[in-house]
């Protein structure tokens, strides 16, 4: 299991596109960290969430 904003989910062995895209979040919106690391965006297709991760999915909203 990975914790995902504190909640556990079932999504290791997922690359952090997939986890995103299960969420139904837009990739160009967040911000993802692994373990207290930001990962680039670049890495989305290419970073494996392993068992025991930790991530936190911040999303950008634009307000006034």
């Amino acid at each position: 299991m990975v914790k995902v904003n504190g909640k556990q989910e079932a999504f290791d062995g997922m690359t952090v596109r997939a986890m995103l895209d299960a969420l139904q979040c837009q990739t160009d919106r967040v911000a993802v960290e692994r373990n207290e690391n930001i990962v680039p965006k670049a890495q989305y297709d290419t970073v494996i969430l392993q068992e025991g991760d930790r991530i936190e999915v911040v999303s950008f909203v634009g307000g006034g």
